[in-house]
């Protein structure tokens, strides 16, 4: 009889594991059909584009080429990933002292620095579109990639402080100091203790940052006018004319737009996992 009821368990569990793994599926077709959609108008002909059918006769391949021979996308490509991996390192650079001082040092005044530092996460860019311009209009600094990558870098810096500090705020200050009685510096307890187990933090500020530097358009339409000096989103945008609109080359676009962000996830996935593993080892 005991051996009867876990089958007759399963049994009863079986038909509620069907439906929620059918609705499962059906959600994830929901989410997925946009990018279908966009990765078949890419290599949809000329001739297809106003067609009501969801599926082109033929694909036409020669789309993804030339997107890159009539437009400058390869030069738009290189200005983001400078402009996003640029911002990233120095969000990184800045934010893991000031949090680690943050959560490690009482000083007075700690509160507010925490609460100013949330406030200016409020701030839109599109506020101050104006004033940075006029700023880097006087410095000459207009159509420069370290003009993007500092905008960038200081619109994501406060929420790299902020969640880094919560984060290192959470790791046992004891593992610092068995470490320092060892012989090891607060420096060298911060990076070889504290940040092995602040990692899976700095992923999520390193995401944050990264991603947000990739899809950010109004700063990179503002402060770059000339068109192979622009990022990726302007100059995806750049193919919707006045009058017509290339529906096949801006979807090409934008199938190379989120081809790096789904590599980066894919990369950094396992970086999230072993961080979580060695902060439960340590």
């Amino acid at each position: 009889m005991t051996a009867t009821a876990p089958a007759a368990r399963k049994r009863s569990f079986r038909p509620r594991t069907l439906v929620i793994t059918a609705v499962a599926w059906l959600l994830a077709a929901l989410f997925l059909a946009p990018y279908l959609e966009m990765v078949l108008t890419a290599l949809r002909p000329a001739d297809e584009l106003r067609d009501r059918s969801y599926f082109p006769d033929k694909l036409e391949w020669s789309n993804l080429v030339d997107v890159w021979k009539e437009s400058s996308l390869g030069d738009n490509l290189q200005v983001t990933l400078l402009v996003a991996g640029g911002a990233t390192v120095l969000v990184l650079l800045v934010s893991l002292p000031a949090a680690y001082y943050t959560a490690r040092v009482r000083y007075r005044g700690r509160k507010w620095f925490l609460l100013l530092v949330l406030v200016t996460q409020m701030f839109q860019p599109t506020a101050l579109v104006v004033g940075l311009y006029r700023q880097f209009y006087q410095l000459d600094m207009l159509n420069s990639v370290w003009t993007l990558i500092l905008c960038n870098a200081a619109f994501n810096l406060a929420f790299a402080v902020w969640i880094l500090s919560a984060y290192i705020s959470s790791i046992p200050v004891e593992l610092e100091e068995a470490a320092m009685v060892d012989g090891t510096s607060r420096f060298g307890a911060m990076i070889r203790v504290t940040l092995p187990l602040a990692l899976p933090g700095v992923v999520t500020a390193v995401i944050f940052t990264f991603i947000t530097s990739w899809n950010e358009f109004i700063m990179g339409l503002t402060l770059s006018t000339e068109p192979d000096k622009q990022p990726l989103t302007v100059g995806i945008n750049n193919f919707i004319g006045n009058y017509t609109v290339q529906w096949n080359y801006l979807f090409a676009a934008s199938v190379v737009a989120i081809l790096p962000v789904i590599v980066l996830f894919a990369f950094i996935e396992r970086h999230v996992v072993s961080g979580l593993t060695a902060g439960s080892v340590k």
